[in-house]
């Protein structure tokens, strides 16, 4: 076990994994700030009937792009690497706590990595509301069997868990912790709104989890588009998805910060 330890050690310290982690944070910083302008031209109603505001559709739409098709391949690169990173760090590490949050972050960056090579292979959802599309037919699944409208419940309530997290470790600004220097001003406010947005992305993602299992009705549950869009239907909902909008690329500012600045 030790061997495997220092083994994982010297992959976490390895030049290319180390860069290529950062690459990967600058990859998340493109992502969220495409998904921010999907977002706000929603609110707008600027955008595509078709474009879905959630990571499919912002990778799709970056790949519309001549560009943007080169820079895709660059973030399956960087979300790939930053995944083994990831695993390394969580292999090295002797803390549990510390272990279950890198293999949750691994687990995140292998979807987009997934996500992205679809998108610049052509093989996306092509936007419509797959992805909505896709989260009520796998809870549809779920619900069918034995308990499975409590583990539909269980996992609304965990999703709104890590978004409460994300909003306490924005207004807190806890994720200076994740950086080796503080970044300056800019970055600070960047991350410190980015977080409390995407905290209330997932926490209306989760909410409508819950409503799912509570009407026994997978139709309810959503994902990232689906939660955006159910803003537009609250009083003043065109400013506050405006605001999670713009809040969401604040965020893709702050993983700028973060490629730069990230303890790796």
């Amino acid at each position: 076990m030790n061997t495997v330890r220092g083994t994982a050690a010297d992959l976490d310290d390895h030049p290319v994994l180390t860069t290529g982690a950062r690459l990967g944070y600058a990859a998340s910083g493109v992502l969220h700030l495409v998904l921010g302008w999907l977002a706000v031209s929603l609110a707008w109603g600027t955008g595509s009937s078709g474009e879905a505001a959630d990571q499919s559709g912002a990778l799709e739409q970056l790949g519309s792009t001549p560009v943007g098709a080169v820079l895709l391949w660059v973030i399956v690169v960087g979300f790939a690497l930053l995944t083994l990173w990831q695993v390394a760090t969580a292999v090295a590490t002797g803390e549990t706590k510390d272990r279950l949050k890198s293999v949750g972050k691994a687990v995140t960056y292998l979807v987009l990595t997934g996500l992205a090579a679809q998108a610049a292979t052509g093989q996306g959802s092509g936007g419509g509301g797959g992805g909505d599309e896709q989260t009520a037919s796998l809870t549809a699944r779920v619900m069918e069997h034995p308990l499975g409208q409590v583990a539909v419940g269980l996992v609304g309530v965990g999703v709104v868990v890590v978004g409460g997290y994300h909003v306490v470790k924005g207004w807190r600004r806890k994720f200076l912790a994740d950086l080796r220097e503080n970044p300056g001003r800019g970055v600070t406010v960047a991350g410190r709104v980015g977080y409390v947005a995407k905290g209330v992305a997932l926490g209306i993602v989760g909410a409508l989890f819950v409503v799912a299992a509570v009407q026994n009705d997978p139709e309810e549950a959503k994902g990232l588009d689906g939660a955006l869009r159910s803003l537009l239907e609250l009083p003043l909902g065109t400013a506050l998805l405006t605001a999670v909008g713009l809040g969401i690329a604040a965020y893709g500012v702050y993983s700028f910060g973060r490629a730069r600045y990230a303890r790796v």
